[in-house]
């Protein structure tokens, strides 16, 4: 008897195995890069908003900057829950910020607390997704 195979005789349905694997492989490989992708949308997107809360944050030192005799009276101090009022330079100038803040940020909020030259100010807002709360918070000191 001979042992050898025979060369005549047809493998049938093993490269439909092969390909069926290969598509299980290549599907996963997909899954796993839309997965980086989506990841990647979303570091994105928190990096812009914790820039423009940094932007915003540097906006009002600068005003304060430009009326440094009113800024060093405390006349920008601002809590967090705290809405502006007024018509002078300073309750406009926080006017704007909170209007900018509220436009730029989700949920955006700010405080400003200022003694002497020595300004502490603080940018909240809300990277929260499909309901979830996560409150963000961003503090910039500086001096006047």
């Amino acid at each position: 008897m001979n042992s050898l195979p025979n060369k005549n005789a047809k493998q049938a349905g093993f490269s439909l195995l092969e390909v069926l694997i290969a598509v299980l492989v290549l599907s996963v490989g997909i899954l796993g890069m839309a997965g980086l992708q989506l990841n990647s949308m979303k570091f994105n997107q928190t990096a812009t908003i914790r820039s423009q809360a940094t932007v915003l944050s540097y906006d009002i030192a600068d005003r304060m900057r430009a009326n440094r005799a009113i800024a060093n009276t405390g006349g920008y101090n601002l809590a967090i829950t705290e809405e502006p009022t007024g018509t002078s330079i300073s309750s406009i100038d926080l006017q704007q910020w909170r209007s900018a803040l509220s436009q730029y940020l989700p949920e955006g909020k700010g405080s400003v607390a200022a003694a002497g030259d020595n300004v502490l100010i603080t940018v909240t807002w809300d990277e929260g997704r499909l309901g979830e709360a996560d409150a963000q918070k961003f503090v910039f000191e500086t001096r006047l």
